[in-house]
């Protein structure tokens, strides 16, 4: 065996030995920190629905109902859920993805206990990061030591390949509506896309912003009538979010509507919906873990570069 064959050999006999002894560290990992993670995306198929607001009054309705909760600010592009709280990080998971910082490092506590990963705006998109990037990002999730009973994820507007990574990498997709054409039609395009390109068929709708319990149901009955009839799918109305002046007095104080105005119709609201997220069945395996969620997003991620480059 030529010398380049034996350094190739010591070097896979290595790096077989490294995998083994992570693989190890993992596993026993799971042993002692055996709970499974409840995984949220909340999206809504554009801007202006109100995603953000549900997304943190929803983690932190669950923390103060005594749940582990971390909100994960996945608009990568246009971080908000700092302002939107009031919260100023020095580090963002742009210094994890370089790997200056651990994601325990970078982590942020809020309110009632929850705790924040902060994104920074400007940041490059997901379906932009290098291997290497990705494999360091799956890492930092593997390594993250504190309990953790719900990760909401608080997606981007759009249906980018981002947005589409994280709702395909998550147990649950929350999508966000309101009574305007436009929302209407902006999330059926996000939930075709994710049905015919990505495999997901179910979906929780939350109506935001509406007049009545009236007018949330029939906003939800109007998008079912359309995809009942192109889509093979099934879509299950969680409730609506009534239209509350407190929530734009709360946006305005940097805090969320539940911690600011607990008896507004809306914090009300935000508990009820809170109340049955909660009750949600969560994976009894591996794959309930946030590596594997990582892992789903880094995947989707991958499919998606396939998809561009194929003619």
């Amino acid at each position: 065996m030529s010398p380049s064959h034996w350094r190739w050999a010591a070097w896979w006999l290595r790096h077989m030995l490294d995998m083994r002894i992570e693989n190890q560290a993992i596993g026993l990992k799971r042993m002692f920190n055996p709970n499974p993670v409840q995984v949220i995306a909340v999206t809504g198929g554009k801007g202006g629905v109100g995603k953000t607001n549900v997304s943190v009054n929803l983690a932190m309705s669950a923390a103060a109902s005594g749940k582990d909760v971390i909100l994960f600010d996945a608009d990568l592009g246009l971080a908000n859920i700092d302002v939107l709280l009031g919260i100023y990080p020095k580090h963002t998971l742009r210094d994890v993805i370089q790997g200056d910082l651990t994601l325990e490092e970078i982590i942020v506590e809020g309110p009632q206990g929850m705790k924040i990963i902060p994104a920074s705006s400007g940041i490059q998109d997901m379906a932009q990061l290098t291997p290497a990037q990705h494999a360091g990002l799956i890492q930092a999730f593997s390594e993250l030591s504190m309990n953790v009973d719900m990760l909401i994820v608080d997606t981007a507007a759009g249906i980018s390949d981002g947005v589409l990574s994280f709702c395909q990498a998550s147990q649950e997709v929350i999508v966000v509506i309101c009574d305007e054409p436009a929302s209407l039609t902006d999330a059926y395009a996000l939930i075709k896309l994710l049905n015919r390109e990505h495999g997901l068929h179910r979906f929780r709708i939350l109506s935001n912003m509406t007049k009545s319990a009236q007018q949330g149901r029939q906003v939800y009955e109007n998008i079912v009538k359309v995809t009942d009839r192109f889509l093979d799918v099934t879509l299950d109305y969680i409730g609506n979010i009534p239209y509350d002046d407190y929530v734009i007095r709360s946006v305005k104080k940097q805090r969320a509507v539940v911690e600011a105005f607990p008896r507004s119709k809306a914090a009300t609201a935000y508990k009820t919906l809170t109340d049955k997220v909660i009750k949600w069945p969560v994976p009894k395996m591996a794959g309930g873990h946030l590596e594997f969620f990582v892992e789903r997003l880094v995947q989707g991620n991958i499919q998606n570069k396939n998809a561009e480059v194929m003619p």
